[in-house]
């Protein structure tokens, strides 16, 4: 009976998705299919309905989803991250429950294939809004905590959010290193700082990336990541813990006053490929 009631719904639209293809995308099967049928309800669609029947939007879950997903992470980066301070778990949850992660984890399951908005706003971009993504993401996951329980919400949480959780995470402990040694190579007319993969390593899905950080055609730096972006940033970071190192070095000999100071590079033609430094 919900699946005719949909197929109204989208009666002339672009496509005519299926609950259950849904389902079978989330790896849940819903006991009660008129509670996902409002978490997909977005309120333009509602406002732009006239009939006498009462349609709910899916604010009200997407905020029971969000209660859900808050104590769900925090759960997680509790246990899974023991040496991490309040303040820093606070950052790191901030970052994974953020808006542009969400709508990345709406955009696997294809959500906006099935979200029920007027012709108003789908014309508009609405099924890639990042901000109605994210937000019918945390109401699917407040409609399987109604329909299932915590553990059905949990292991949806885990099987989305949580498998990019590191890249996530490795994008926001880095992110400040490449920029700032850029800021430190053209401050001193050393030019722009090149990031070459020297190694790859494990299957396709699942490698690992070892980069040099060249500047000038010397390397400063190697970092390892899960992606070359991880990897880079990582080596960014060497490049400025051995900048921070020499400074140290040159302070102890009491250089000249003015001069500056730089790591002690390698040369490219004499790198070696087994590993970071």
């Amino acid at each position: 009976m919900v699946f005719g009631f949909l197929r109204k719904l989208f009666k002339g639209r672009r496509k005519e998705p299926s609950l259950s293809e849904l389902e079978r995308i989330l790896g849940y099967r819903f006991q009660n299919n008129g509670i996902l049928v409002t978490a997909l309800s977005h309120r333009s669609y509602v406002n732009s309905q006239r009939t006498d029947k009462k349609i709910e939007s899916n604010e009200r879950m997407e905020f029971l989803g969000d209660a859900v997903l808050n104590i769900v992470v925090t759960d997680f980066l509790y246990h899974e991250y023991p040496d991490k301070e309040e303040g820093r778990m606070s950052k790191m949850k901030s970052l994974v429950v953020s808006s542009r992660v969400l709508g990345l984890c709406a955009d696997t399951w294809k959500l906006g294939d099935f979200i029920l908005l007027s012709r108003s706003e789908e014309k508009s971009g609405g099924r890639k809004r990042l901000s109605i993504l994210a937000d019918a993401y945390e109401a699917v996951i407040g409609a399987v905590y109604l329909d299932g329980g915590l553990e059905s919400a949990r292991k949806l949480i885990h099987s989305s959010l949580m498998s990019i959780m590191e890249e996530v995470l490795d994008d926001e402990e880095l992110a400040n290193y490449k920029s700032k040694l850029l800021e430190y190579t053209q401050s001193r007319g050393m030019g722009i700082p090149s990031y070459d993969v020297i190694q790859e390593t494990g299957p396709e899905h699942q490698k690992s990336f070892v980069v040099g950080v060249y500047v000038q055609n010397q390397e400063w730096g190697r970092g390892s990541g899960n992606s070359k972006k991880s990897a880079e940033q990582a080596g960014a970071r060497q490049a400025l813990t051995n900048m921070d190192a020499d400074k140290a070095k040159e302070k102890e000999k009491s250089p000249s006053k003015g001069a500056a100071v730089t790591p002690a590079p390698r040369d490219r033609a004499s790198e070696d490929v087994q590993g970071p430094t």
